[in-house]
């Protein structure tokens, strides 16, 4: 199963609208540019795969000369040495961070399983306010220093983006109203994971911020998303004030942002919050598991609500853990965000 065509980008759209109604220019290429690969994504035919499945890890990151071309020139293999230029190098090892989680935590071969090289060009187009993964590869911004800092500084961003990856191979979630909010929580849950995992950090240590770092000094925020609070990311004159809900009693009914799919993951985001810090220990080991069991398991259809997630969620942790508490806990954290799996 495969996702329909779309462009996943980090920054939601009504954050650059917010910024171009302000006349903040990076702001508006960047939303010129977003709706030009969102048209060509498409008709874009998926990569090709190996015909086994590799468990080596393969990389390759170009540079697009801050022009608007993909892919770029191609300037670190895997297994070369770092460069001078640090994007390139953030870019390599935030790949990296991600393929380890998928392949020593779950047991994937790659994005796709069965062994996808990860592509990923940075310094695309001039003060490009975002990071997409476009079905192929990854593609990463400089920011414009303002508002937005380098986007391949924040290993979650990577993770949450190449996540969208294994979603499109699997689920195949409908990016639009639930189903799309459900895609951008996966992504954001797993890409926390890249960014724990890689730090050593179980629940209780982890910030739970999602873009942590990527705001530019003088914004009033700490990251795009928060996890743990939903709706407390940022409160800025320029980006307004995080609209991320906790609950579904603040359910955001919008046409905007495909249904309001950037917003109204908070919900998820927090359900697995809570479920993760109360199981404790490292968040990728029983929660994540849960998570990746449901998203994985094929039986979910593309167009899940969040019910269905939950009643996915509880299925999954029953079949891989025989404790009863376990599937309880997730039960008792989908109803703290409003949400009955039964």
């Amino acid at each position: 199963m495969t996702a329909e065509p779309t462009l996943c980008a980090i920054v939601p759209p009504y954050v650059l609208d917010r910024l171009a109604e302000d006349g903040h220019e990076p702001a508006v290429r960047s939303l010129a540019l977003d709706a030009a690969h969102r048209a060509a994504r498409l008709t874009a035919a998926l990569p090709a795969a190996p015909a086994l499945p590799a468990d080596r890890l393969e990389r390759v990151i170009s540079d697009a000369g801050h022009r608007e071309r993909l892919p770029g020139r191609t300037v670190r293999r895997e297994g070369e040495s770092p460069l001078p230029d640090q994007s390139v190098n953030h870019a390599y090892d935030g790949l990296g961070d991600t393929w380890t989680l998928f392949s020593a935590v779950f047991g994937r071969h790659s994005i796709d399983d069965r062994g996808l090289r990860l592509d990923a060009t940075v310094h695309y187009g001039r003060d490009y306010d975002n990071a997409f993964w476009d079905g192929q590869r990854m593609v990463f911004g400089d920011g414009d220093g303002e508002v937005f800092g380098d986007f391949t500084a924040c290993v979650d961003v990577i993770g949450h983006e190449l996540t969208h990856g294994v979603t499109q191979f699997t689920a195949g979630l409908e990016y639009r109203d639930q189903p799309g909010a459900l895609n951008e929580s996966v992504s954001d849950v797993f890409g926390s994971l890249v960014k724990q995992y890689a730090l050593g950090q179980d629940a209780a240590a982890a910030d739970w911020l999602v873009g942590a770092g990527l705001l530019a000094p003088g914004v009033q925020g700490v990251a795009l998303r928060s996890m743990k609070a939903p709706g407390t990311a940022y409160d800025d004159p320029r980006l307004g004030k995080d609209p991320q809900p906790a609950h579904m009693r603040d359910y955001v009914r919008t046409a905007q942002d495909n249904g309001g799919v950037h917003i109204n993951s908070g919900i998820p985001n927090h359900a697995f919050y809570l479920l993760a810090t109360a199981l404790g220990g490292p968040a990728w080991e029983r929660a994540g598991r849960i998570w990746y069991d449901a998203l994985t398991g094929r039986r979910l259809p593309s167009d899940a609500d969040f019910t269905a997630f939950a009643r996915a969620t509880v299925a999954a942790a029953k079949a891989r853990y025989p404790q009863p508490e376990v599937a309880d806990t997730v039960t008792a954290s989908w109803a703290k965000v409003g949400i009955s799996p039964s």
